[in-house]
């Protein structure tokens, strides 16, 4: 079983036995036919990876992490907030009529802010820390821009990494303010321990823990049979990950950088309804 497969055990086990019920409660999210999609939830949620003995992806149910990576080069990299960037579909449901986001995500990592150093946006930041500034504990980035928000078509759930360099090991810790454990934890978690694993290559680090928090830690009343079956599975070993180690540039990765060998998972057979 993989650690990743472990510690989602462990959470989804520790909401459905013990997180609090919001159902006869007012909520905000509601499904396609309108019924109100409440949820069991856990506040405060912290989980813990160590990048050096094993990247963090599933085996308890595929997790398509290409898709996963390029949503992250999409924010990250093309610093974009436009669909037509993007190669997959996920964002679609969230696209205005000018077909972008709004001011979200990869638009707010591109402004440009002033530093003593000169102008740079919040991951060139980050890049130029990691490398000129490594003993800093200020080399964070942070999305949610209370200016911004009312022309954001979706207010960011993964808001806020913070990077440490720990002699010679990159740490990171990433801030979501909502994680819906079913359609979304595993993705951005093999979203940003790859950032994790970038940043530290291009850097001329090694890679150490990602650490996962999450306020709102929830499961849907609409998705508690599928989890429940998923948790009834034994969970495969981990694969080994791969990145192309030649690349010392940021903005040269692509997703066909990285390769997953002996990618084992088990079959999911459930639809899973979106919440909106």
């Amino acid at each position: 079983m993989s650690r990743a497969d472990e510690l989602y055990r462990q959470t989804c086990l520790d909401i459905l036995e013990n997180g609090f019920s919001d159902e006869g409660l007012e909520v905000r999210p509601h499904w396609a036919d309108g019924t109100p999609a409440h949820t069991i939830k856990k506040f405060g949620v912290v989980n813990r990876y160590n990048l050096a003995e094993e990247f963090p992806i599933m085996t308890l149910r595929r997790t398509y992490w290409k898709s996963a990576i390029d949503e992250l080069l999409w924010i990250w990299q093309k610093k974009s907030n436009r669909i037509c960037d993007l190669g997959s579909h996920v964002w679609d449901e969230w696209a205005g009529e000018d077909g972008t986001i709004g001011k979200a995500y990869g638009y707010q990592l591109g402004i440009k802010h002033q530093y003593k150093e000169g102008e740079f946006d919040q991951v060139d930041r980050v890049l130029y820390d990691l490398k000129h500034n490594p003993a800093s504990r200020r080399i964070l980035t942070n999305i949610y821009n209370f200016e911004d928000l009312h022309e954001m078509n979706l207010y960011p759930c993964a808001y806020s990494m913070t990077f440490n360099v720990t002699g010679n090991k990159l740490n990171a810790i990433l801030n979501q303010r909502s994680q819906d454990m079913l359609t979304a934890n595993n993705w951005n978690v093999v979203q940003y321990a790859a950032l994790t694993h970038m940043m530290a290559q291009v850097s001329g680090l090694e890679v150490g823990e990602f650490v996962h928090v999450i306020a709102d830690c929830h499961i849907y009343d609409r998705h508690i049979s599928a989890v429940k079956a998923m948790l009834e599975k034994e969970g495969l070993d981990a694969p080994t990950f791969k990145m192309d180690e030649s690349i010392t540039d940021f903005y040269q990765f692509t997703k066909d950088s990285f390769a997953m060998e002996n990618y084992q998972f088990h079959p999911f057979d459930f639809e899973i309804p979106m919440a909106i």
